[in-house]
């Protein structure tokens, strides 16, 4: 039998998510280590935060939570975290819509190769799009940085190019 089967098999005859135990967090609240818990709006639904488990996509950072990543690794404020959290909001934004033009650029494609005589117009315009949803999200991500760079102080600004330049944090 796979290993694997085991925690499956806990997670879904015993209600927990079968991170760290079986005692480690039942569905919907959380006992030990924060591992999972309800999300808002989810209905009650738990939130796993253990490796291969879904969750946060974290935006873009390359982490699952770049948000408590950053705020640990840079120590930050409350007043820093509230500041990091709008901006890092927006970006995830803005990744978003660029993964839906991504899909719409798609279709037209799809659509132009579908047809009995191939669509170049389409396909023009799909590449035209292309180009326009990569320049909105280097602006977007030019952005975040450039307000990032205004909430650290020094140190917490070596510290993000320290993380940056290690690869322990991807943008």
């Amino acid at each position: 039998m796979h290993p694997g089967f085991f925690g499956w098999w806990r997670r879904h005859h015993q209600g927990g998510c079968g991170w760290g135990g079986e005692a480690a967090c039942g569905v919907g609240g959380s006992t030990r280590g924060g591992h999972c818990g309800p999300r808002e709006g989810d209905g009650g639904e738990a939130r796993h935060a253990g490796p291969g488990f879904g969750g946060e996509d974290g935006g873009g950072f390359g982490v699952r939570r770049p948000l408590r990543f950053l705020a640990y690794k840079l120590e930050l404020g409350e007043e820093q975290i509230a500041k990091l959290a709008v901006i890092m909001n927006d970006l995830k934004t803005e990744r978003a819509q660029a993964a839906v033009d991504q899909r719409r650029r798609t279709t037209a494609l799809a659509d132009a190769i579908e047809g009995s005589t191939f669509g170049e117009a389409k396909v023009a315009e799909a590449v035209a799009e292309d180009g326009k949803s990569a320049a909105r999200l280097q602006t977007a991500i030019a952005k975040a940085l450039g307000a990032i760079h205004a909430v650290l102080d020094d140190a917490q600004r070596r510290k993000l190019a320290y993380l940056l330049r290690t690869g322990q944090l991807l943008i």
